[in-house]
């Protein structure tokens, strides 16, 4: 198996510079801080509430009206660091515009369910239909530009598979929309998204690290450190949350890192928590219509463990618990894979 390093050009083989990448998370961290208590303020002040919706769970109806929108103060807080310390190579510039233009799609939820005081926001074809157009520049980026091998590679087995451009067309838009959606269902309990996607960052942090890949490190970094800022104010009881925008962002991230480092297959694995989460609301829908039963008390699965009385603290750490082992355990195959 050819490693990652060697078939993209625009990655130099040599050491990365690992204070360049502590910098970029370190600051990306402090600017989230910094700036958090003043955004939070403002959207106070213009009303920028969460809609609750009335079908969730009881505890979560005091929620309703706090400031959301959160993932603006974290992109910002991303954006800053990356764009002054890295070179902007092809790879890492892609992963950013992903990020960007997912996290412009949850804008554009999260203003429609403020501005129209409802919990329904954009419409599903719309949501799918910008998604398309994402998955399709990236694929563009990843095959014509920068000339990755349209494979699928499972590093578990060390094998590959020649899937052909259209296929590999196909894999993107699902590795993409996966990992977004995924993300955003997590998004239900302080802290919950964020951590993870911290953790999951993190792993990938890693995995550029090891590779080479400069670029997508810092970049990864700065996408870790903004995620442990914005904790400091999302951790239970959030003061704020990052609604569409910051969920859908950070998901198109770690989609779009995972085409980068050609480990789409074992994302399923590095991200096991939102595999997880998704699963579970596939698991009820599907066994609603069917059986009409329902396997959970209320998917995702960690409403089911609130209505089993489970504080959402506890429920948080175990699960950020699960998210560090299975990225671990991701991180550990892909470098066994590695020649």
């Amino acid at each position: 198996m050819i490693p990652t390093a060697q078939i993209v050009g625009d990655f130099a083989a040599a050491a990365i510079d690992r204070g360049e990448v502590l910098i970029a998370g370190m600051a990306a961290m402090l600017i989230t801080i910094f700036l958090g208590p003043k955004f939070i303020a403002y959207l106070r002040v213009k009303e920028f509430g969460q809609q609750i919706r009335e079908e969730g769970p009881a505890g979560h109806h005091e929620k309703a009206g706090t400031p959301t929108m959160g993932g603006l103060i974290l992109f910002l807080a991303i954006a800053v660091p990356y764009l002054v310390l890295s070179d902007r190579d092809t790879a890492s510039l892609a992963v950013f515009g992903v990020a960007l233009a997912c996290a412009a799609l949850g804008f554009a939820d999260d203003f429609i369910k403020i501005s129209k005081r409802r919990s329904l926001g954009l419409a599903a074809r719309y949501k799918l239909l910008g998604q398309i157009a994402i998955a399709l520049a990236l694929w563009w980026i990843a095959y014509d530009e920068l000339g990755l091998e349209p494979t699928l590679e499972s590093r578990v087995f060390d094998t590959e598979i020649y899937v052909g451009p259209v296929l590999y067309l196909i894999l993107i838009y699902f590795v993409v929309a996966g990992a977004s959606n995924a993300v955003n269902l997590t998004d239900g309990l302080d802290g919950l998204a964020a951590g993870s996607c911290a953790i999951v960052l993190l792993a990938y942090m890693a995995i550029t690290i090891t590779n080479g890949q400069e670029g997508l490190a810092l970049l990864s970094a700065c996408l870790v450190g903004a995620s442990i800022g914005f904790l400091w104010f999302n951790a239970f009881p959030a003061a704020i949350f990052m609604g569409d925008t910051g969920s859908l962002g950070l998901g198109g991230a770690i989609g779009a890192m995972a085409v980068m480092t050609q480990t789409e297959l074992l994302l399923i694995i590095i991200g096991g928590i939102f595999v997880i989460e998704a699963l579970s609301v596939a698991v009820q829908v599907i066994s609603f219509k069917m059986f009409r039963r329902r396997v959970l008390l209320m998917a995702p699965v960690h409403h089911h463990f609130e209505l089993l009385a489970w504080s959402e603290t506890k429920i948080m750490l175990r699960f950020w618990i699960i998210a560090a082992v299975c990225s671990g355990i991701g991180y550990v195959l892909y470098q066994n894979s590695i020649p």
